[in-house]
């Protein structure tokens, strides 16, 4: 085949599109197997007789891809998935060497500055990280003020917003909108500024909203302890002299936060990069990030894994509850994943985790079922057909079940190695070549065309069975109610 813009033989790196509307011919470029969208918008067409104007037919084709299956957002160098065989890398490291010998810090280096560090520079970091864990005093009065039922997420996602307001200096709506995008020393410095203390408070703040929940007094960040020793200080030291965590659990809790460190353009991480290309402080990034990490569909899952298998119940019901799901009247969670099609490589690893927590620990109740549930799973062509394996959050609600962590504390633990993710892509986009330029998705519109208004007077009620359509109205009981029946000036009349 002859390459028709070199003359040449070989494949082009090109796609041509023929337009059936108009018979034009379009070359769009491919590059690393990528075509820009833009692209496609060159491609016009006269609208048809009677189209609706909404369509814009003639300002170019619009891509449509529902919940971004297949749009790349943004170039980045950070974490590659091969969903198809089970790879993950950490700018180009295998998770599963990471996991074998470094540790979190280690990992939270090599994601945000690109390679793994030297041990002086190692050395920098880890102070610097370790230094800013501590909090302002006004801060505990935040979290004093939730009750004492408050979701810790909910907690966690309003300290983060109002850590912003402490920090001046973070402020682009304050210090000019190219605070974090010059490059020069001065601005990568307060970048760093800004990384070690969200990292740095990250485990201060965790812990803090669980003991809120606790009723216990807060704890200062001790020195001497590793990253996830020292978070596990904070949430359990009752005053015990030279008290220690578990080593065991530490390390367990060590490798997790790596697995969880980052996983490419997830739901949070897309919230982050939405927040941050408006340019505004990292920590109301962060705030958007575990708002979007909150939902059951993202940081719940391994919370989601302990419901069902508690509702399981014994490992003799496992057989039934497997026929229910085929049926589709129960669901399978922990396995299978929206990227990973054969097996998640985190999973291994958190395996093996899993057995070392365990001898420490003892065994939970629910181990044995989620052994049988795993084991004829695996064994059932119905489930491996459709390349459900268990991912890695089937096993990490085990593991924090077993370590006593309380269910809802599950997303927290997913938050607070997740930050590091969060900010080697917004560091990333901020020094980006280019600059930054806003999020701005198009959509489909698919509702009414041009009408006319009516007034009040002359509106009928539309015709429909849709409960969408009209507001409900909400049953109002005791004071509500009485007041409701009340006479008083300024009542309404509707």
């Amino acid at each position: 085949m002859v390459n028709a813009q070199t003359g040449l033989e070989g494949p082009r790196d090109d796609l041509t599109v023929i337009d059936n509307r108009t018979g034009k011919t379009y070359i769009v470029p491919i590059k690393d197997n990528t075509v820009a969208a833009i692209d496609f918008k060159k491609i016009k067409a006269p609208s048809k007789p009677g189209e609706r104007k909404e369509n814009e037919t003639e300002r170019g084709l619009r891509v449509a891809d529902k919940g971004f299956l297949n749009t790349a957002v943004i170039t980045s160098e950070i974490t590659y998935i091969d969903g198809d065989n089970g790879v993950l890398r950490y700018r180009g490291y295998p998770i599963e060497e990471l996991a074998l010998h470094s540790n979190f810090l280690e990992v939270a280096y090599l994601l945000i500055y690109g390679s793994l560090p030297s041990r002086p520079n190692f050395k920098v970091f880890q102070r610097e990280v370790m230094t800013h864990s501590i909090v302002h005093v006004d801060a505990e009065g935040l979290f004093k003020s939730f009750r004492y039922d408050a979701h810790p997420m909910a907690i966690l996602s309003s300290a983060f917003s109002a850590l912003g307001s402490f920090y001046e200096e973070a402020n682009p709506s304050l210090r000019g909108q190219n605070l974090f995008t010059k490059s020069d020393p001065a601005s990568l410095a307060n970048m760093d500024k800004q990384i070690y203390r969200i990292i740095g408070k990250a485990t201060t703040f965790a812990a803090m909203a669980y003991r809120v929940r606790q009723g216990r007094p807060f704890v200062t960040p001790p020195t001497g302890l590793s990253y996830t020793a020292s978070f596990l200080y904070q949430m359990d030291h009752l005053g015990q002299e030279d008290y220690v965590p578990s080593p065991t659990l530490a390390k367990a809790l060590d490798i997790l936060f790596i697995l969880h460190a980052d996983h490419e353009l997830n739901a949070s991480s897309t919230t982050v990069l939405q927040t941050g290309s408006s340019l505004v402080d990292p920590y109301s990034c962060m705030a958007a990030g575990i708002a979007s990490l909150y939902g059951p569909l993202h940081g719940g899952a391994n919370e989601a894994v302990i419901r069902m298998l508690i509702s399981i119940g014994h490992p003799e019901n496992v057989p039934a509850f497997l026929e229910s799901v085929k049926k589709r009247e129960r669901v399978l969670s922990g396995f299978g994943h929206r990227v990973y099609k054969t097996s998640d490589p985190r999973s291994f690893i958190i395996r093996k985790i899993a057995d070392e927590v365990f001898k420490e620990t003892g065994e939970d109740e629910l181990l044995k079922t989620a052994m049988v549930l795993h084991d004829l799973a695996m064994k059932d062509e119905y489930f491996t057909s459709r390349k459900l394996a268990p991912n890695v959050d089937f096993w990490s609600g085990l593991i924090y079940r077993a370590m006593g962590f309380p269910m809802d504390f599950f997303p927290v633990l997913f938050v607070v190695p997740r930050v590091v993710g969060w900010l080697a892509h917004w560091r990333q986009m901020m020094l980006q070549p280019g600059g930054v330029k806003i999020w701005r998705p198009r959509q489909v519109y698919v509702g009414e065309t041009k009408r006319d208004y009516v007034p009040m007077e002359q509106r009928v009620d539309v015709e429909t069975e849709e409960a969408k359509t009209r507001p409900f109205a909400v049953p109002h009981l005791g004071q509500s109610k009485r007041t409701m029946l009340a006479k008083f000036k300024g009542k309404s009349r509707l």
